[in-house]
Parts: C-alpha cells; sequence; structure tokens
C-alpha cells in the first residue's frame, strides 16, 4: 500500500469537476483545511452558504474520490463558508461553518453523548426523551450506535421498518416516540464490521432519509467516543445542543470532558451535564451510598461552564424496566425516578428553546 499525503490527495481531486461552473475543485480554489495523517484524510470545500444544500452532492464526489486512493483509511470532508459581507463593512469576517442541512418536519435535534461506555447513557437518553414528551412535545429517537443499537431492546421494538416509496424509511413507533435504529435493520447478535465512510454514510442516511413527520424534538442516542459517528453527526446535521451524561468517578469524568470539548470545537451548544449513577439508595433500608462518588458531575460543570442538569440515581426499577424494554418515565409515571426525568425534560426543553433563539438571532456586526 503507498504512502499518501497532501500532493496525492490534491491531484485526486482535479479529477472532481462542479458541473456549475465545469471547473475542478481545486482549480476553484475550493479546498481548504487539508489534512493527512497515517491514511486518514481530512478538508474542507470553502462554499458559499446560500449553496448548502446543492452543494452536498459535490461534497460527497470529493469524499468518495478520495478514499479510493491507496493508503486512505478514512476521509472526513466538511463544508465550510465565509460570512456574508455586510454594507459599511471595511474588516474581513471570520470563517463560520456553512448552513446544515435541515430535516424536513424536524424542528430541533438533540444529542445525548458520553465520552465512554457504561455509563447508562441509552437509558438516560430513553427516559429524557419521554420526559421531553411529557412536556407536551412530539419526540422522535435516533439510534446513532451503529456497532451496538440499543434502543430496540429499551423501547421493546422488533421488526423492520417499513418504506412507501423505497427511498425513505417510516420510523417505528412505541411509547409515542417515533424510533429508528440499525438494530431493527440487522440482526441483534450480528456484528457490524463496518469502516469509517460506511458509517457516516448509515448515519446520515437514518436521519435524512426517514420521514420522520413533524417532530418538536429529535433524540440522538449517540454512541460512546469522539470519533467518525460522532463527528459526521456534530458537522453534518443541524444540532441545537448537545447533553453530556457521566457517572461522579474520576475517570468517566475524564472522558465526559472530551466529548464536551468536542462539541465546543465544531460549534454545537452544551446544554448541560446530568449526573448518572449518582448515588444508591438501598431498596431495604433507605440507606444512601455514594458507589462511585459524589458531586463530580456538578464540579465539572462549574469548571467548564456549562449547566449541572441534575442527579439520577442508581436504582434497580430504572434498571429492570430498561432491559425489559418498559421505559420507567412512560410505564410509572408518578414514580420518584419517572420524576427526576420529567424535570430534567423541562430544563432542556428551556435550553432548546434557548439555543434555537440564539442561532436565528441576527450575526450582522456594526464597526
Amino acid at each position: 500500500m503507498s504512502a499518501i499525503n497532501e500532493q496525492k490527495v490534491l491531484a485526486c481531486l482535479e479529477n472532481v469537476t462542479d458541473e456549475a461552473s465545469g471547473r475542478n475543485v481545486v482549480a476553484l480554489g475550493l479546498i481548504t483545511g487539508l489534512v493527512v495523517k497515517d491514511g486518514n484524510v481530512g478538508f474542507a470545500l470553502e462554499i458559499d452558504p446560500s449553496k448548502a444544500n446543492e452543494m452536498e452532492g459535490l461534497r460527497k464526489k470529493c469524499e468518495e474520490a478520495v478514499f479510493a486512493l491507496d493508503g486512505v483509511t478514512s476521509v472526513s470532508a466538511v463544508l465550510t463558508a465565509e460570512r456574508a459581507p455586510v454594507a459599511n463593512k471595511t474588516k474581513p469576517q471570520p470563517k463560520q461553518p456553512a448552513q446544515k442541512p435541515e430535516v424536513p418536519g424536524v424542528a430541533a435535534i438533540i444529542a445525548v453523548a458520553s465520552g465512554k461506555g457504561g455509563v447508562g447513557k441509552s437509558t438516560c437518553a430513553v427516559n429524557l426523551a419521554l420526559g421531553l414528551q411529557a412536556q407536551g412535545l412530539t419526540v422522535g429517537m435516533l439510534d446513532a450506535d451503529v456497532y451496538g443499537p440499543s434502543l430496540p431492546r429499551m423501547l421493546g421494538l422488533s421488526g423492520k421498518p417499513d418504506s412507501k416509496d423505497g427511498k425513505k424509511l417510516i420510523p417505528m413507533e412505541k411509547w409515542g416516540l417515533k424510533v429508528m435504529s440499525m438494530g431493527f435493520l440487522v440482526e441483534e447478535d450480528t456484528p457490524m464490521i463496518w469502516r469509517g465512510p460506511m458509517i457516516m454514510s448509515a448515519l446520515q442516511q437514518m436521519v435524512f432519509d426517514v420521514e420522520w413527520g413533524k417532530l418538536d424534538v429529535l433524540v440522538v442516542d449517540m454512541p460512546p467516543g469522539t470519533g467518525d459517528a460522532q463527528l459526521t453527526l456534530a458537522q453534518r446535521v443541524p444540532l441545537a445542543g448537545a447533553v453530556i451524561i457521566s457517572t461522579p468517578q474520576d475517570i468517566a469524568l475524564i472522558d465526559a470532558r472530551k466529548g464536551l470539548n468536542m462539541f465546543r470545537k465544531v460549534d454545537v451548544p452544551v446544554l448541560g451535564i446530568i449526573e448518572n449513577m449518582s448515588y444508591f439508595l438501598c431498596p431495604s433500608c433507605g440507606e444512601r451510598s455514594e458507589i462511585f462518588g459524589y458531586g463530580g458531575a456538578r464540579e465539572t460543570a462549574l469548571e467548564l461552564g456549562v449547566d449541572f442538569l441534575g442527579e439520577v440515581p442508581l436504582h434497580m426499577d430504572i434498571r429492570k424496566t430498561s432491559d425489559a424494554g418498559t421505559p420507567i418515565t412512560a410505564t410509572a409515571p408518578d414514580s420518584a425516578h419517572a420524576k427526576i426525568y420529567r424535570e430534567l425534560g423541562l430544563k432542556v426543553s428551556e435550553k432548546i428553546k434557548q439555543s434555537l433563539a440564539s442561532a436565528s438571532g441576527p450575526k450582522i456586526v456594526i464597526e
């Protein structure tokens, strides 16, 4: 396998033509920020922000062309744009991310993420979605963990989604939620042995090629870590914000910081941190035990300047209902634990409103 370098990537991209102009993307000066490291290639296409949707096809062509090169193991191409000029301005404006294509009918998309596995992120995501639903919102869920999808089991769903036209999938429904997961498309014990570009393509299809209908919020249960799947969603999906899930101990908080900082680097607002498995209440005697420590997520939120959204205890009822596909917020709405998730849903819904209002506000700066 030959070593890949910037010159080979640029030579490859010279064969990718923009149909509107008839010129290749390199000659047009569209390629910026090219990075090649250990077979991993990343670059941006600098475009007019008003043409983000129509340029998505060109971005895909660039990715596919580079991925076909010997020595390339993964490719990440994103669209970026200069801020539109404003009358009476003399200073150039800083570069801004290009507008991401909207998901038809979906008012807001939020990611529920963690830096590592085993912190109960999916359980939190399901019950948070139901907590948002309890605020009167229409909610959907996307299981973005392609390697280990868990929403079918946690929501008690089985079967395969239908399609009216053979192009767009109809999401499954349970507990009032519209749901899409790779777990509906493959057998539960079938391993997904896919490279980065395949994962990125699958995730984009599960976002944009699904008939979500009218949703107030789409909750994305992210896979753990900060790899291709997370970057794909953060860079190519119009996220209104991210909620970080962590347990109190230091090892989990180290990884939670990485996840939080990833979202910051790609300009996705962090709505706050939830401390899961915060403490254990003995079901027999009621004694409280702080098995994983206590308060670490609150301290981390304060240190990093984000909101601490609340604590969720470690309790057998939450675990049992999740394993059984009968989430506690739906099946025991009057329980103390369901109340916690409803309160989290209220806080997150307010954060979503603030994030959307901020995103739609004016960006003109007069100097």
